[in-house]
């Protein structure tokens, strides 16, 4: 009966142990997943801070040879509003609700904004395109060796369906340069600089973009950015 006894105690005893030892996780660390080249190309150029941008404001310029052209823009996306401002006209409208008149106007308004914020619409597009990575390329403008993200739109929906870039960046994945490429046609129809960036409220924007023989300058003036 001793012998039973000591026996139990024993049992229960090895019984607590076992409870108190801890349990091994189930829970194995997942890799971490590498992020796209466009992904990188937009964090570059602070995407992350695009999410508290209540208004931005921009005038966008070309001055190609003698002749000058302005259009300015205030744009608000959190509320989807556009208004668009050339000379002493203002339009106001919402992108997913456009008469004609509107329509015609956002074309514009899609144009510049490209100019504009070119490393977040690969965000924004990111279905709307498929992509190519080249890892050592010349950049068309300076000669140095870059790397290269080449882009394709898909022939459906959108202004310029099936148009191509090609965007030229170094080991920071800031844009340097880029090609323009219509109807994903071989030869560029405009290649130009991305210079003379600015944050804006950790927004790297670049304020200009020129052409290499100097003939084309388009610029940007009257930034603003508003945040939450």
């Amino acid at each position: 009966m001793k012998a039973l006894y000591i026996l139990t105690i024993f049992s229960f005893v090895l019984c607590i142990g076992c409870k108190t030892e801890p349990k091994a996780s189930k829970t194995e660390a997942q890799p971490e997943v590498e992020k796209s080249i466009p992904e990188k190309i937009a964090e570059a150029h602070g995407y992350e801070n695009w999410k508290s941008v209540s208004e931005i404001t921009f005038t966008f310029n070309v001055d190609r040879d003698s002749t000058h052209f302005e259009r300015s823009w205030v744009w608000k996306p959190k509320m989807n509003e556009v208004t668009a401002i050339s000379g002493e006209d203002t339009l106001t409208y919402n992108p997913k609700s456009m008469d004609s008149i509107a329509y015609k106007r956002n074309s514009g308004f899609i144009n510049d904004r490209y100019w504009l914020a070119a490393p977040f619409n690969l965000m924004w597009d990111s279905n709307s395109y498929t992509h190519e990575h080249t890892e050592a390329e010349k950049a068309p403008i300076s000669g140095e060796d870059m790397q290269k993200l080449t882009i394709v739109y898909k022939n459906e929906g959108g202004y310029t369906p099936g148009d191509a870039y090609d965007f030229y960046f170094k080991d920071d994945f800031i844009l340097r340069e880029w090609v323009y490429r219509k109807s994903n046609q071989e030869e560029p129809s405009l290649a130009t600089t991305w210079e003379n960036y600015k944050d804006m409220g950790g927004l790297e924007i670049a304020q200009d973009h020129k052409k290499g023989d100097g003939s084309f300058h388009l610029y940007f003036t009257g930034l603003s950015v508003n945040k939450e």
